[in-house]
């Protein structure tokens, strides 16, 4: 039991009871397995025939208190461990039981002072009191370590299994997090706290159809509850169910009129699905009621399109100079510190003013901030892009390719954000033939889900090597399998995930006849327009100038490995010459994508469908060339982007080049 294998507890127990048929500690034992097996009916005639053999014994009652629990029966479990203490009132841990069911229920007052009883009693009491304080001090790994060495003296206790997931939570560590909530679920369902931290972690970890389910349970639990609705929200939000979080926000105001979380993530919903006028007037009802919210700040400057008024300027200057303002609770659309907000809004008036020096002061302080919030490693990306390079070589492309899932439904964007790969999306989309959905995670999770064979190629991308042509099809499949839910039944559909430039070589194998198209810019546009746009989540090379060129630089060297590997594969689509001709690149498109025309396409900007990227206000607009050269307004702070892109600028020609090189080449 202790080591997990309820399956073959049982059967122990099962074979103890044929030769000790009345033995109390078997027959509890044999019922503690069939609960967690969730064969609910055995465990109670368990528990019958042991209470018809010892009635006064207090251990059978306890067990009956957590078959009601998993049953979801708080209120009879409650009556069972009641009589377990009746019996037995030196039980710590009964009293323990007893309390987390109380307050599951709401029943605060008698919680605690049945939880104080349990400490009074119990000697891992000091040790619970410990790891509290260690946790409210911050020292996580303290806590944590205690918590788990708890465990391991009761691995059936789901409060200690909660308070180890929300610990891993709060560490990043999403996975163990989302392990050992479930774990504490599956033994209490009714254990209301364990489910909403399990919703946090299913959505950073890009799971939000789970999400989702476990934030409708969490409802379910507690139909009344504020905190539920508004994770169920968010859930929802993410989870590509715009109307829905819609729904939920408005129900959560309607109890709690004013919170910023709730106003927030509705203004963003608003955005998202092309209601522009009354998303600003939610950020701006958001910053009415709390000013110090500041992701309304940052939601109104995300928009692109909103110009800030001298005043709203002036109240955000006010709000930097205060000293860090007070964070507020999020909608979950941003992971940023409030200084880190405002710096971003206020980089980006002062650029729609023309202040293009302020502008950039507040970008780059704002930029600083974040990457103490967000550290990257360039070594990291040129080791990974070595390995990828290594492995996908022509030859074994060659030998590999012709087996994997003829489907040709998807079309990929691909490249770096800010080119212009919205657009793009937007002008496919607008094709009466093609499903425009948004940046889809399935890709990435199938990259990191691939069957090991050898030891020694148990990492993507090396254990690509030993799939066979199987399993080459299989994965194929499995990707149009996991994308179904985010169409319509449109006989194509695009893949915005940028970060799949990575996996060209792995698409190339499993979905042969899918349409690569990547999204290109001036090199200097590219990462400036990144350096200015505060990310969401990810992106953490985009934080800092010299990191950003490295980026590019690597990014530029694997899709010229890709042109070399698999020539043509790969449509390059620049945004200047999108700009600069429509109409010819819509026809390239179109062609590449091995689409008829649809003049459609040129019609873009009038295509009702809902956008999640920061362009998406921009792709609501005619085709327009005012953010074609947006570097030569920064041209003079970027110096050090400028020495790292060096090599490539220097191939452009000489009216696209810096001045610094231009001169250089003259010299």
């Amino acid at each position: 039991m202790q080591g997990g294998d309820a399956g073959t507890a049982e059967r122990v127990c099962r074979d103890a009871l044929n030769r000790y048929p009345e033995d109390a500690n078997i027959l509890c034992l044999s019922a503690r397995a069939l609960i967690r097996l969730q064969k609910f009916d055995e465990a109670r005639d368990r528990l019958n025939e042991t209470l018809s053999l010892f009635p006064e014994f207090s251990r059978p009652h306890e067990i009956l208190g957590e078959l009601f629990l998993a049953q979801d029966k708080p209120e009879q479990a409650v009556e069972a461990f009641r009589r377990a203490i009746h019996l037995n009132s030196n039980s710590a841990e009964t009293y323990q039981k007893l309390g987390s069911v109380l307050t599951m229920l709401g029943r605060n007052e008698e919680a605690d002072e049945t939880i104080e009883e349990s400490r009074r009693r119990n000697p891992l009491a000091t040790a619970m009191a410990e790891a509290d304080e260690y946790k409210r001090s911050g020292d996580l790994d303290s806590a944590e370590k205690i918590y788990r060495n708890m465990l391991l003296r009761d691995p059936e206790n789901f409060e200690i299994l909660g308070h180890v997931g929300a610990l891993a939570a709060a560490k990043g560590q999403y996975t163990d997090a989302e392990i050992f909530l479930r774990r504490a679920v599956n033994r209490a369902p009714g254990y209301a706290r364990a489910w909403a931290n399990l919703v946090i972690a299913q959505m950073e970890l890009e799971k939000y159809d789970d999400a989702v389910a476990s934030a409708e349970r969490l409802v379910c639990l507690d139909p009344t509850g504020n905190m539920a609705r508004l994770l169920l929200g968010n859930a929802c939000a993410m989870s590509g169910r715009h109307e829905d979080a819609l729904a939920e926000y408005k129900r959560f105001l309607s109890r709690v009129p004013g919170d910023p979380g709730a106003l927030s993530g509705m203004a963003h919903m608003l955005k998202t699905i092309g209601r522009q006028e009354e998303s600003i007037a939610m950020y701006k009802e958001c910053i009415r009621q709390n000013p110090q919210h500041t992701e309304a700040w940052w939601g109104l400057a995300n928009m692109k399109t909103y110009r800030f008024e001298d005043d709203e300027i002036q109240q955000m200057l006010e709000l930097l100079q205060e000293g860090e303002p007070k964070a507020e609770p999020t909608s979950r659309w941003l992971t940023s510190t409030p200084e880190v907000n405002l710096c971003n809004a206020l980089g980006i008036a002062y650029e729609a003013n023309c202040d293009f020096d302020r502008a950039f002061q507040y970008i780059e302080r704002g930029n600083k901030m974040r990457r103490l919030d967000e550290p990257y490693d360039p070594l990291d990306t040129e080791r990974l892009h070595d390995r990828i390079i290594k492995t996908f070589t022509s030859g074994f492309l060659e030998e590999k390719s012709g087996h994997g899932c003829n489907d040709d439904d998807a079309i990929f964007i691909v490249g770096l954000p800010r080119t212009g790969s919205t657009l793009l999306e937007q002008i496919l989309s607008s094709h009466n033939q093609v499903e425009g959905t948004h940046e889809l995670p399935e890709l990435s999770r199938i990259s990191r889900s691939l069957p090991i064979v050898h030891f020694e190629r148990s990492r993507y991308p090396e254990n690509v090597m030993d799939l066979d042509t199987d399993a080459i099809a299989v994965i194929g499949q499995d990707y149009i399998e996991r994308t179904r839910k985010y169409r319509s039944g449109k006989m194509f559909f695009t893949d915005k995930n940028l970060g799949n430039f990575m996996h060209i070589g792995l698409l190339h194998l499993i979905l042969p006849n899918a349409r690569i198209i990547d999204a290109r810019r001036h090199p200097l546009d590219s990462c400036l327009s990144c350096y200015k746009q505060l990310f969401a989540r990810g992106q953490a090379f985009s934080y800092d100038l010299e990191e950003l060129g490295e980026y590019y630089l690597q990014y530029q060297r694997l899709m010229d490995h890709w042109d070399e590997v698999l020539p043509g594969k790969v449509l390059h689509v620049q945004y200047e010459e999108v700009v600069a001709d429509l109409e010819a690149q819509v026809q390239r498109i179109l062609e590449h994508c091995g689409l008829p025309w649809d003049a459609n396409c040129l019609h873009f900007h009038e295509t009702k469908r809902n956008v999640r990227t920061a362009s998406s206000e921009q792709v609501r607009q005619p085709i327009y060339n005012s953010s074609v050269n947006l570097w030569r307004r920064f041209e003079s702070h970027v110096e050090e982007l400028i020495d790292v892109l060096e090599p490539l600028l220097l191939k452009l020609p000489q009216q696209d080049q810096p001045a610094v090189l231009r001169n250089k080449s003259v010299t």
